[in-house]
């Protein structure tokens, strides 16, 4: 299949960021979270996730700092309103959780957290108790970095997940 972005994955890795869809800007740039005015880069430095401050085109480098990127849809870009009906493919994400088995998975919006867990989240830490998830993997829901959800935004969740990444 031919995907917008490549997945960032290995096995083992601390920590995989989930968004939902590559914007129409990372899509062209062929870079996770490129478009200006979105807080994911800054935020990451910010809250200690990252040594420095990483620009979207330098996405392949957070491999040796065992961090991972993908979306829950890889073939389609935009806004989540914009995404076609059943543009989120769950049943890929869950295989390549079991294939990598990531000790953290951080949606990087409630949307794609809702959409892979099939109910309502809050934002945090989430409890190990869905249907099927893989038992391995510590699941958070963070504040989305899109700068269209800028009003929604809140660093102090990231700092959260950031402390409890080891």
């Amino acid at each position: 299949m031919n995907y917008l972005l490549p997945d960032l994955l290995a096995p083992n890795l601390k920590l995989v960021f989930c968004g939902t869809a590559p914007s129409k800007a990372s899509a062209a740039a062929k870079a996770y979270y490129a478009k200006p005015g979105n807080k994911f880069w800054p935020t990451l430095h910010a809250v200690g996730i990252t040594p420095r401050r990483f620009a979207p085109q330098e996405f392949p480098a957070l491999l040796a700092l065992g961090i991972g990127l993908t979306d829950l849809c890889k073939v389609h870009s935009g806004t989540d309103a914009e995404l076609p009906k059943g543009a989120f493919d769950i049943p890929a994400l869950e295989g390549k959780l079991k294939k990598y088995q990531p000790k953290i998975v951080a949606f990087t919006s409630k949307n794609a957290a809702q959409n892979y867990f099939g109910c309502a989240v809050d934002y945090g830490w989430q409890k190990n108790e869905h249907a099927g998830k893989p038992a391995l993997t510590r699941f958070f829901v963070l504040t989305s970095p899109s700068g269209l959800a800028t009003r929604f935004f809140d660093i102090e969740i990231w700092r959260e997940l950031a402390n409890g990444v080891q």
